[in-house]
C-alpha cells in the first residue's frame, strides 16, 4: 500500500534538515584533537607561548598549513578563528568603514551593491543585508554564474563592488565553476576600481565521489590578468574537524593582507593559537587532511545516494520537478514546479520535517519563481533521510493537489 501524506503525518516524526552540519559520526573522526590536547603542548615550533597574546595573522606553522591547503604563499595567508563567515563579515565591514587599499570608505559613497549568484548561500546574503549593501541577483548556471550578465553589470555600474563566489560544490546547487568562468571573473573590466571576488572555498576538500575536483587558483588568475588585489579567498576546517572549533584561513594579495592586518589589529590582539597548534600537529599536512576527508566521504556519500534514490522513486514521474546530484559539498537543491516551494516547506513542517525556508537562497529571501528548496542531508541518520525525502515528496504532491483548478 502506497503511503499518503496523511499516513506520514500520523508517524509524528521530528527531523531537522535546515543546516549543513556534520553528523556526530563525522565529528567523532577528530576526537584525537581533544584526547591528545595535552600532548600538543603550548609551545610552537619556534618557541612561541601559544597561551599568550600576539601573532594577529596566526601561528606561523598554521599559516604554512593554510598555504599548503590553499596553494598560496604562507606570507599571503592568515590563520584565524573557527569561522570563515566571520572573516567574510569583517572584510566587508572594514571595507564599509575604512575602504579597501587605495580606496575610500564605502559608507562615504552612498549606494553600494553586490552581485549574488542564485540560488546561493543565505548567510552571504545576510551579511550584505546587515551592512546595508544592496544585492543584485544573477543566475547560476551549470558552470558558475551567468558571466555575460556578471560582466555587463560589473563593467557598467561603479556602485557594484564585488560578487559572492563558491567555486567548488557551490552552496546550495553543487555547481563546479568552469575554468572559463574563473578566467572571465579574473580578467573582466569593472567600473569600480575596488571590485572584489569573495571566493568562499568552503567545500574545497568535501568530495562525495572518489574523484577529487580541484579548486582553481584564483589568486594566480587575478594576478596574471593584471588585478592582483581582486580576490579574497576564504576557507576553514570547520567541516573537517569540528564545526565549532576549527581554523579558518584568509588568502589574498600582499596588499590585501597588509590592509587586513591594519584593521583587524584594532579588533583583536590575536587568535586562539592553542587551537591552531593542536590542528597543525593533528592534521600535519594536506595528505593527512585528505585521508581524513576520505573517511568523511564514506559517511556522507550513502546519505546523498539514499536521498537521490528516494526522490527518484517518489518524484521521478512528476513534470517540472528536478533536483541536483552534487559531486561534493553539503546540499541538494530541489526545484518544484513554479509556485510550490513555500507550500511544500509548510506541509513538510506539519509532517515533522523542518527545511530551510523557501526563498532563503535568494537575496531578501525572495525566490521570484517560488520553486527552490535547499535540502541538507549531512546530519540526520540514513533512516531519517529516507523519511525526510518521503515527506518532501508527499508534501510537494499534496501542494499540487491543493492547487486551485485553472477554471476556478
Amino acid at each position: 500500500m502506497t503511503m499518503t501524506y496523511d499516513d506520514f503525518k500520523a508517524l509524528n516524526v521530528s527531523i531537522d534538515m535546515t543546516r549543513g552540519k556534520p553528523a556526530p559520526e563525522q565529528l567523532d573522526l577528530s576526537l584525537d584533537l581533544i584526547e591528545t590536547a595535552a600532548e600538543a603542548g603550548y609551545r610552537s615550533r619556534d618557541g612561541i607561548d601559544c597561551r599568550n597574546y600576539g601573532h594577529v595573522l596566526g601561528l606561523p606553522e598554521a599559516r604554512e598549513l593554510g598555504a599548503q591547503l590553499l596553494g598560496a604563499p604562507a606570507e599571503q595567508v592568515v590563520a584565524a578563528g573557527n569561522s570563515s563567515l566571520e572573516l567574510m563579515h569583517d572584510v566587508l565591514a572594514f571595507a564599509v568603514l575604512h575602504g579597501l587599499p587605495g580606496g575610500q570608505a564605502w559608507r562615504s559613497e552612498g549606494d553600494v551593491a553586490w552581485l549574488c549568484p542564485v540560488p546561493g548561500y543565505d548567510r552571504h546574503f545576510a551579511i550584505c543585508e546587515a551592512l546595508g549593501i544592496r544585492m543584485i541577483a544573477v543566475p547560476m548556471n551549470d558552470d558558475g554564474p551567468d558571466m555575460d550578465r556578471v560582466e555587463a553589470l560589473a563593467a557598467s555600474d561603479p556602485t557594484i563592488k564585488g560578487i559572492w563566489c563558491t567555486p567548488l560544490y557551490s552552496n546550495p546547487t553543487g555547481t563546479i565553476y568552469s575554468h572559463e568562468t574563473v578566467r572571465r571573473l579574473a580578467r573582466m573590466p569593472t567600473a569600480a576600481a575596488d571590485f572584489r571576488l569573495f571566493w568562499d572555498d568552503a567545500y574545497r576538500f568535501h568530495h562525495l565521489t572518489q574523484e577529487r575536483y580541484a579548486s582553481p587558483d584564483i589568486l594566480a588568475a587575478c594576478a596574471s590578468a593584471g588585478y592582483p588585489d581582486r580576490a579574497f579567498v576564504f576557507a576553514s576546517t570547520s567541516k573537517v574537524t569540528f564545526g565549532g572549533g576549527g581554523i579558518t584561513f584568509l588568502a589574498a594579495s600582499a596588499a590585501n593582507i597588509a590592509w587586513w592586518q591594519r584593521w583587524v589589529s584594532v579588533r583583536t590582539i590575536g587568535p586562539d593559537k592553542l587551537n591552531q597548534l593542536r590542528h597543525v600537529r593533528y592534521l600535519r599536512d594536506r595528505a593527512t587532511l585528505e585521508r581524513l576527508m576520505d573517511r568523511h566521504r564514506a559517511i556522507l556519500q550513502p546519505k546523498f545516494e539514499l536521498l537521490d534514490g528516494t526522490l527518484r522513486e517518489r518524484l521521478g514521474d512528476l513534470p517540472n520537478a528536478s533536483w541536483t546530484k552534487p559531486l561534493g559539498g553539503y546540499f541538494v537543491s530541489l526545484f518544484t514546479p513554479d509556485g510550490y516551494a513555500k507550500r511544500t516547506v509548510e506541509l513538510a513542517a506539519q509532517a515533522g520535517v523542518v527545511l530551510t525556508p523557501a526563498g532563503a537562497a535568494f537575496p531578501y529571501r525572495v525566490d521570484p519563481r517560488d520553486r527552490h528548496l535547499r535540502i541538507a542531508p549531512s546530519c540526520p541518520s540514513l533512516g531519517e533521510i529516507e523519511q525526510a525525502a518521503q515527506a518532501i515528496a508527499l508534501s510537494l504532491r499534496r501542494a499540487l493537489e491543493q492547487a486551485p483548478s485553472p477554471t476556478a
